[in-house]
C-alpha cells in the first residue's frame, strides 16, 4: 500500500519529463558510440525530442500519453539491450527476424548474457509504466492547458531546429534519415523484416516452377556414391588445431587420410538464418534476393536421381534453413517433438546416418545441420568430453573468459570426435563417399579490448567471420576422380568465402551438371577464382571489407 501511495503522488510533469527522458536515452548514446558528423548528432536529438514533446502534448492525461508511445518505448528498451551487448549500433532487421525465428530453447540459453541489460531496462521502464498504468483512467490526474501549449512551442521549435541541422547533414555525403535519424531507422528495420517475412512466406508460389535442369555426370559405379555436407554451428576456424591454435581441438581429424583443409575461408553473414540457406543455395552477398525464387541444393541433388535426406540437431524456426532442409526426400529435426529444455549432442545424429548409410541401393546427398558451437557452450557435449576445464563458468564476463573458452574448445574437440565418427561410417565398405563441413558463422569471446560477445553483431568481427572449411574424400572417391581431388588441392590456399562456394563446390564433388553451376565458385575447380570479400550486410546490401581488419 504504502508504494501505491508513493506511486499516486507522482506529479504528472515529473511522468512527462520521465518519459521524455527514456525515449530519448537511445538518441543520446548512439550520438555519442555512431560515426556521424556533429550537425547529425545535433539532428538525431533535437528533432525527435521535438516530435516526442508534441506527440506527448495530445492528451490532457499523460498516463495516457506513455501507453500511446508504447511501441516507441519498447524499442528504446529493445534498443538500449542491443547497446549494452555490442555497444554500437541500431536494432538490426535481422534482431527483429530472431525474434520470431529463435526458439524457445534458445532463448533460454541467452538470456544469461543479457540480464544485466534486462535488469537495467526493468529499472528504468517499469516504474514508468507502472505509474501510467495506476493513472490511464484517473481524471483528475492531468497537465495544464498553459503546459501543454508550453510542449507544443517548444516541440515544434525543436523540430525544426531538428529539420534544419537534417537539411545541412542531406547537402553533405552519405547522410541518409532512414541510416542515420533514430527511430525512423529502426522502424524502417521493422518494415524490412516484415517485407522479408511476407516474401518468405511465399516461396512455395515463387519457386513453384523453378528447376536447375541438373544431370549426374559421374559414371554409374557398382556402389552408389555417397555425399555429406555438414553445416556446423558458431564455429571459429581460429580455435581448431588443424588450423595451427595453440591446443590441440582436433587431433582425430589432424590425423585423418583424405583430409583437405582450407584456412583462409570467410562467411558472408555472422547470422544463422541467412548463412546457413546461402550454404544450401545458390544466393550469396552479391544476389542475395535470388533466394526467394530459386530452390536449394538438395532440390538440385534430388532432380539429378539422389536420395536425399535432411537432418538437424536443431530445432525448426519457419526459416529458409526449415524451406530448403524440408525440400529433402527424408527430414528430421531431431529435437522438434522434445522439450525446450532437453539437450541432445551432435553425435546423436550418428545413428540415423548409419541407417541410410545401410541401403546402397542409390547415390545419396545427407545433410547434418549440428548445433556445434552455440551458446551455451557447455551444454554441447557430454560431460565425459569435457577435456579443457573449468567449463563451467558462473556468468558470462570477461573476468570469466578463460572458462567460456574452456568450454568453447571443448565443442570444437566434440566436433572433431563428430565429425571423425562420421567419416568412419562412410570409409566402410571402400564407398566412394565425400564430406564436406564449413560453419554458418564464428563467435565472439571477448577476444579484444572491445569485449564483444557471441555473434551477429552488428559490424562484425573477423572472429565471426573466419570459419572452417574441410572436406573429406574417400580413397575409392580419390581413385576414381583424382583430378577433382588435385583440384581441391591446388585451391586450399586461397581466400574462399563459403557462403558463394560451398554449393557450386559441392555440386562440383558430386559431379552434378547444371546451367546454375558456377565454376569459378567452386573450390574443386580449376577454375576457381578468388574475388574481393563482401559481406551481406542488415540490409541484404553486398559490401566490401577487408577481412584482415579485425
Amino acid at each position: 500500500m504504502a508504494n501505491n501511495a508513493n506511486y499516486s503522488k507522482i506529479k504528472p510533469v515529473w511522468l512527462l519529463t520521465a518519459t521524455l527522458i527514456v525515449l530519448l536515452l537511445p538518441n543520446i548514446v548512439l550520438s555519442i558510440t555512431e560515426p556521424m558528423t556533429l550537425m547529425a548528432r545535433i539532428c538525431n536529438i533535437l528533432l525527435p525530442a521535438g516530435v516526442y514533446m508534441m506527440l506527448l502534448s495530445l492528451l490532457r492525461n499523460p498516463a495516457r500519453s506513455v501507453w500511446m508511445l508504447f511501441l516507441l518505448i519498447f524499442l528504446s528498451a529493445f534498443q538500449l539491450v542491443l547497446l549494452y551487448l555490442y555497444g554500437h549500433s541500431i536494432i538490426a532487421v535481422d534482431m527483429f527476424l530472431n525474434l520470431v525465428t529463435t526458439n524457445s530453447a534458445e532463448v533460454t540459453e541467452l538470456l544469461g548474457s543479457m540480464l544485466p541489460a534486462m535488469i537495467g531496462v526493468t529499472v528504468i521502464f517499469v516504474p514508468i509504466l507502472y505509474v501510467a498504468a495506476t493513472h490511464a483512467r484517473s481524471a483528475a490526474y492531468v497537465i495544464s492547458p498553459s503546459l501543454r501549449r508550453l510542449m507544443r512551442r517548444g516541440g515544434l521549435a525543436a523540430t525544426i531546429a531538428g529539420a534544419a541541422c537534417m537539411a545541412v547533414c542531406y547537402a553533405g555525403d552519405n547522410y541518409r534519415a532512414k541510416d542515420n535519424l533514430y527511430p525512423l531507422n529502426v522502424c524502417y528495420n521493422m518494415y524490412l523484416a516484415v517485407d522479408r517475412s511476407i516474401r518468405t512466406a511465399a516461396y512455395d508460389e515463387t519457386s513453384r516452377d523453378f528447376t536447375f535442369g541438373a544431370v549426374a555426370t559421374h559414371p554409374a559405379d557398382s556402389l552408389p556414391e555417397i555425399y555429406v555436407l555438414v553445416i556446423g554451428e558458431t564455429a571459429r576456424a581460429d580455435n581448431f588445431g588443424l588450423y595451427g591454435y595453440n591446443r590441440d581441438t582436433t587431433p582425430r581429424l589432424s590425423a585423418e587420410e583424405g583430409l583437405i583443409k582450407f584456412p583462409r575461408a570467410y562467411t558472408q553473414s555472422n547470422t544463422t538464418h541467412k548463412s546457413v540457406p546461402m550454404l544450401l543455395s545458390a544466393a550469396c552477398a552479391g544476389d542475395y534476393d535470388r533466394i526467394y525464387r530459386e530452390k536449394g541444393i538438395i532440390a538440385a541433388f534430388r532432380e539429378a536421381g539422389f536420395h536425399t535426406t535432411f537432418l538437424s540437431n536443431q530445432r525448426p524456426n519457419h526459416s529458409f534453413i526449415d524451406i530448403f532442409g524440408c525440400e529433402a526426400d527424408s527430414w528430421q529435426f531431431l529435437k522438434e517433438t522434445l522439450p525446450a529444455d532437453s539437450n541432445l549432442c551432435d553425435l546423436d545424429m550418428l545413428e540415423p546416418v548409419k541407417q541410410l548409410l545401410a541401403d546402397r541401393s542409390r547415390p545419396q546427398l545427407i545433410v547434418l545441420h549440428s548445433y556445434g558451437s552455440h551458446f551455451n557452450y557447455h551444454e554441447r557435449y557430454p560431460r565425459s568430453m569435457a577435456r579443457f576445464t573449468p567449463d563451467l563458468p558462473d556468468k558470462v564476463s570477461p573476468s570469466n573468459r578463460q572458462s567460456l573458452l574452456n568450454a568453447y574448445d571443448n565443442t570444437i574437440a566434440y566436433t572433431d570426435h563428430f565429425l571423425h565418427s562420421l567419416i568412419t561410417e562412410l570409409r566402410r565398405d571402400n564407398a566412394t563417399a565425400a564430406l564436406l563441413y564449413t560453419s554458418d558463422h564464428g563467435e565472439n569471446i571477448f577476444d579484444d579490448e572491445r569485449e564483444l560477445f557471441l555473434h551477429a553483431s552488428p559490424r562484425p568481427s573477423v572472429y565471426e567471420l573466419h570459419v572452417p572449411l574441410l572436406v573429406w574424400l574417400s580413397e575409392s572417391y580419390r581413385e576414381r576422380h583424382p583430378d577433382t581431388a588435385s583440384h581441391l588441392a591446388d585451391n586450399t590456399a586461397r581466400m574462399v568465402q563459403t557462403s558463394a562456394s560451398v554449393f557450386h563446390s559441392m555440386l562440383d564433388i558430386a559431379g552434378i551438371s547444371t546451367p546454375l553451376r558456377a565454376d569459378s565458385l567452386s573450390v574443386a575447380s580449376p577454375r576457381f577464382t578468388t574475388t574481393p570479400y563482401r559481406y551481406l550486410t542488415d540490409r541484404n546490401e553486398a559490401i566490401s571489407r577487408d577481412i584482415n581488419d579485425k
